[in-house]
């Protein structure tokens, strides 16, 4: 088989609510990061859209899992059989020989040694000859466009699915970080937890991830205001249907504490900031990325609080994604990658 021996190169972004893998730069897998196990044997059934379409509907024998939370490997075995599954998804031109794998995954900046190791054994397990992370924050600017290398301060808030990211970066190298549990999956469960306590309705974490990308607001004012979004669902006490529709500023008010969280927290990785680049990000403004910066108004609410520009990424979804694809061709010239 000498004949076979190329290596394979691939990106991924791990995330808690999507996993993507970029193949030559381009982004082959988008899937959400959920797998669907049968019960008695463990065996897969699903993965990524097919699982997720299966999630709080499966009969007794069917268990969907998502192998990752908060940011990192919660489910060793699932994280495993996904991570391989995805792979597989890009090598379904041949079925002949699996090429040897050099990959790069992004981590959290406030990844454990332990956390780290986790995601290292799952990606070799599921065929990486060669694996290299890189932390999120670093992969988030480098998919914006920032010179990560120049001696210039730039600040990321990356907010994903299991963990806000906010990270100094200068040199090459984080400067002062700050990673929260607050994230994406926290405003889907404050929107839960509302609407079962303000309108008696109960509702699904599916259901509730579309009212937060229809009509999920951090300000009470928006100018150009989502029309209100229908829920349908049964009726906590009596189990009969409810129709309600649901307006922004609800939403607003409902994730109000986490947004504040997140708030909080870019002011305290602004105060650990050295002076000389805290004023090199007051100068470029500090840069929003991740599923969570499409949260309308977001932006506009942090530069309230913070009197520092903040700017939306081209792409948020892909930026972490596209910058570890970055990484990916640049492997021997970035030496912040972890091997």
């Amino acid at each position: 088989m000498g004949l076979f021996s190329f290596t394979q190169e691939l990106a991924m972004d791990l995330g808690t609510a999507n996993t993507i893998i970029i193949s030559n730069g381009k982004i082959v897998v988008d899937e959400p990061s959920v797998v669907a196990l049968d019960d008695r044997s463990d065996k897969i059934l699903a993965i990524g859209k097919k699982a997720q379409q299966m999630e709080g509907k499966t009969p007794n024998k069917i268990k969907t899992i998502r192998p990752l939370r908060d940011g990192v490997i919660a489910d060793f075995n699932a994280a495993e059989q996904m991570i391989r599954g995805l792979i597989k998804m890009v090598n379904n031109q041949n079925h002949f020989f699996s090429p040897s794998l050099r990959i790069v995954i992004c981590i959290p900046s406030g990844s454990t040694e332990v956390e780290i190791r986790a995601v290292r054994d799952s990606a070799e397990h599921a065929g990486g000859r060669d694996v290299y992370m890189i932390y999120e924050p670093m992969a988030a600017a480098i998919g914006i466009g920032l010179d990560v290398e120049a001696p210039d301060g730039n600040m990321v808030v990356d907010i994903g699915g299991g963990t806000t990211e906010i990270a100094v970066i200068s040199l090459g190298g984080i400067v002062s970080n700050k990673s929260i549990r607050i994230a994406g999956d926290d405003l889907t469960q404050d929107i839960i937890e509302y609407m079962g306590r303000q309108h008696n309705i109960r509702v699904g974490e599916r259901t509730a991830e579309l009212i937060k990308i229809n009509v999920g607001s951090a300000l009470v004012h928006l100018e150009d205001p989502p029309e209100d979004y229908i829920v349908y669902g049964p009726n906590r006490m009596t189990a009969l249907p409810m129709e309600v529709p649901v307006s922004y500023q609800e939403i607003a008010h409902s994730l109000d504490k986490s947004v504040s969280k997140i708030e909080m927290a870019v002011l305290g990785a602004l105060e650990s900031t050295p002076p000389e680049l805290y004023a090199d990000i007051v100068r470029n403004g500090i840069y929003l990325a991740g599923g969570g910066a499409l949260l309308k108004g977001l932006d506009k609410r942090l530069m309230d609080k913070i009197n520092i520009p903040f700017h939306i990424a081209d792409d948020p979804l892909h930026a972490v994604a596209k910058g570890t694809g970055i990484a990916l061709k640049n492997i021997n010239k970035f030496n912040f990658l972890i091997r």
